[in-house]
């Protein structure tokens, strides 16, 4: 295992859903809210939990393609194992990592519809995805 850079609070996380999917809270980065006790430069560690901030865990709205009649979903991520501490812990949570790419989902609870006399929902239940890390973390690394 190598060492990697640490996530610290208000480090970000940028999730993309597959295209044609647009979800336009996710376009942009946002920023995590740490929940370790440990610090760095005077700003607290992100946990394993902390992957996915709370303005991230509500239901948000998105169009697919055709489908431009927007719906809503939530959205998922799974951490990769180069994403977590594998040695170093925080009150006996892994420590988030830069790390690599890591898998993404978006899940819709109410379909979004294609515009027509007769409205078409958007078959697809399930959207996948990539999210990554962001860090302005340079000093500190743990495995």
């Amino acid at each position: 295992m190598a060492l990697d850079y640490i996530i610290l609070n208000n480090d970000m996380i940028h999730i993309t859903i597959d295209p044609p999917t647009i979800c336009p809270t996710l376009m942009a980065p946002v920023p995590l809210v740490a929940s370790g006790f440990s610090t760095v430069n005077d700003m607290a560690v992100c946990l394993e939990g902390d992957e996915l901030p709370p303005s991230l865990q509500a239901p948000m709205a998105y169009t697919s393609g055709a489908f431009s009649i927007p719906g809503m979903g939530t959205v998922a991520v799974s951490l990769a194992s180069a994403n977590k501490t594998q040695i170093n812990t925080d009150t006996d949570k892994a420590m988030l990592l830069k790390g690599q790419t890591f898998q993404a989902k978006f899940s819709v609870t109410v379909p979004a519809m294609q515009p027509g006399p007769a409205p078409t929902p958007d078959p697809v239940a399930t959207k996948s995805g990539t999210a990554q890390f962001i860090t302005t973390n340079t000093l500190a690394q743990a495995e």
